[in-house]
């Protein structure tokens, strides 16, 4: 039988869970923005638009402290962060361009060497996914193979319905063990769904696209698009499914830390060598390995593409460079 749940019962299902001590995280408006952040209550649980930046932070979180260290008369003590410490965690509210980067980035980090850092957080997350009911011209997620109901990397999914209220669909085991722990919030039944979010932008040949992308190393176009990329970073830490990261020691003789922080491809000095060589030294160069990384480097590793289509890079970049607008110049190319 079908589920559903109530606004009001969605909201005391989050006064529930942080009761229960798990660490809820959700759309929440932080000023003039609205943020995937940790709620303290279901009142500040606000689901009218698309966060600013990506659900990603709640694994993978901007900065982390790896270990410290500490020496005194009797020498230097270093504390491990222990992973298995991390709190059970509840990500509500997440739109399908979020989530759906999720299990995309499970590929990296528990590749030839095991992010248990990243990995334990996504082991102790349950994600609630959100069916997107609107769309602005920078979304593109159909173009990508993915949908406003896409249910991907969802371990219970919303839809909203017409009357109020929402279609619950558990997709995992822990989507189902969240519905039976808290069944008296949630009914037998269903509803009308409300229509969804339509992007203008529709589906790409990604193979298409790829396949000009092998064969175009060089090519022009790098040049054209990227000449006025300020190198800001802008688009991979919006991004949801962006993942490089630097490591780092803060401190002094007497104390400090060991510290996994974002970093971006995008950078100058990202791929600069310990000689004072860069093998990206202009930018079209560090853009073409942004587009080739997400559109066919990935999928070669992985059989997966590194962008869901969420639009924040659009949205967010300071000199105008569209993704979506590239991909579809590329995509008219097809094998030329």
């Amino acid at each position: 039988m079908p589920k559903m749940i109530t606004e009001p019962n969605l909201r005391r299902l989050i006064d529930t869970l942080v009761t229960e001590g798990k660490r809820v995280v959700g759309p929440r408006a932080a000023g003039t923005m609205t943020l995937y952040e940790p709620l303290s209550a279901g009142e500040e649980l606000n689901l009218g638009e698309l966060p600013r930046r990506s659900g990603k932070e709640t694994f993978f979180p901007l900065c982390e402290t790896i270990l410290t260290y500490e020496r005194d008369k009797e020498g230097v003590t270093v504390s491990d962060v222990d992973p298995t410490r991390f709190p059970e965690t509840v990500l509500i509210g997440a739109r399908p361009c979020d989530v759906a980067a999720a299990p995309v980035l499970d590929a990296v980090f528990s590749w030839d060497f095991k992010d248990e850092f990243y990995l334990a957080r996504r082991r102790k997350t349950t994600i609630i996914g959100l069916a997107c009911t609107k769309a602005d011209d920078a979304c593109f997620c159909t173009a990508v193979g993915l949908s406003p109901k896409d249910t991907k990397g969802s371990d219970l999914f919303l839809t909203p319905l017409r009357d109020g209220g929402y279609r619950c669909d558990p997709v995992t085991e822990k989507g189902e063990a969240l519905l039976a722990a808290h069944g008296d919030l949630f009914a037998d039944g269903t509803g009308e769904p409300l229509p969804l979010a339509e992007p203008a932008l529709g589906k790409l040949d990604l193979d298409k696209i790829k396949s000009w992308l092998d064969s175009h190393f060089e090519d022009p176009l790098w040049e054209e698009i990227a000449s006025r990329c300020a190198g800001c970073g802008a688009c991979a830490f919006l991004c949801p499914a962006c993942h490089c990261f630097d490591i780092s020691d803060e401190g002094g003789e007497a104390k400090g830390a060991r510290r996994k922080h974002w970093d971006a491809c995008g950078f100058g000095k990202f791929t600069g060598h310990a000689s004072g060589h860069n093998p990206r030294e202009v930018q079209p160069q560090r853009y073409r390995n942004r587009i080739m990384h997400k559109f066919t480097y990935y999928v070669d590793k992985f059989d997966q593409r590194l962008c869901t289509g969420c639009g924040r890079c659009i949205r967010a970049c300071p000199v105008g460079i569209d993704i979506a607008a590239v991909l579809e110049e590329i995509n008219s190319k097809g094998q030329e």
